[in-house]
């Protein structure tokens, strides 16, 4: 498999881009604060979008492509495997953050450094847009929780409580551009 990646635009990805994508996972755990900690706990469901539900995810990305973020995707041809889109609104009164806004990768791509290099992209772009930090408001399953740290990203430092109250279950997470 040879994998290419390039930066999105109305000429690679479209309102249907999206529409062979697999965005299933089967979650088991996940993390969860309680009592001011972090435990893992059973919590059962599977996530899968729909055909419907990737194009209105693809139609969103095409909207903030032309205004606010930049996006990568990573190609198995003609087909999109994987995405990550990065805010241009810097944010955070200790620290200079951009968002992490999606990052996907299709199921059967998941594990073969395809995210790596998706995330390492993302974070180029960060810098370039004046950051110090990547901000991810990260979904909580043991699973994403893994793959995030695999990837170095820790804690936040510093909540934007805008994003926490949008997603209350995520875990809001940072990665440090610069060491």
């Amino acid at each position: 498999m040879k994998v290419q990646y390039k930066r999105l635009d109305n000429h690679n990805f479209t309102g249907h881009s999206l529409d062979a994508f697999v965005r299933r996972q089967t979650v088991t755990e996940c993390w969860r604060k309680i009592d001011n900690d972090w435990k893992l706990v059973p919590i059962v469901y599977e996530e899968n979008w729909s055909q419907q539900q990737c194009r209105e995810m693809a139609e969103d990305m095409v909207h903030h492509l032309n205004l606010d973020q930049t996006g990568f995707g990573a190609f198995d041809g003609e087909r999109i495997i994987g995405f990550a889109t990065v805010s241009h609104r810097i944010f955070g009164a200790a620290a200079r953050y951009v968002q992490l806004v999606c990052f996907q990768i299709s199921e059967e791509y998941r594990r073969q450094g395809v995210g790596r290099k998706l995330f390492s992209l993302a974070c180029e772009e960060a810098r370039r847009l004046g950051a110090d930090k990547l901000y991810i408001s990260a979904h909580s399953s043991k699973e994403s929780q893994a793959a995030y740290r695999a990837l170095g990203c820790t804690p936040a430092e510093e909540l934007n409580e805008a994003l926490a109250a949008a997603e209350p279950f995520d875990v809001q997470m940072e990665y440090r551009l610069y060491n």
